[in-house]
């Protein structure tokens, strides 16, 4: 049974910076694919980025340039450095884990961020 940690989110001026984690505990097979998700208040869930166990990255159009993803494999830790943040990246992020031999997804309890000066 997978299962995730967020942390690091807070709140941050305009401009600013922070780095989200999240860390896995147990099995994560060999296949998969980690990354964050976000949701504002009123609108749908949206990726923002996602990496796979192969390090292949894919982001959300609202935060290319801005944001960069990254895992330790060996720690079962993903990172989501966040750069030149802006009141709309204010959103509660979630983690999830996902698994495409089985099509089963895991996810996070959330962190908040809020980006206000």
């Amino acid at each position: 049974q997978v299962q995730l940690v967020e942390s690091g989110g807070g709140l941050v001026q305009p401009g600013g910076s922070l780095r989200l984690s999240c860390a896995a505990s147990g099995s994560l097979f060999s296949i998969y694919a980690m990354g964050w998700y976000r949701q504002a208040p009123g609108k749908q869930r949206e990726l923002v980025a996602t990496i796979t166990s192969g390090d292949a990255t894919n982001y959300g159009d609202a935060v290319k340039g801005r944001f960069t993803i990254s895992r330790d494999g060996a720690k079962k830790t993903v990172y989501l450095q966040m750069n030149s943040l802006k009141r709309e990246d204010t959103a509660l992020y979630y983690c999830n884990v996902h698994f495409p031999l089985s099509k089963k997804d895991v996810w996070g309890q959330g962190t908040q961020v809020t980006v206000s000066s």
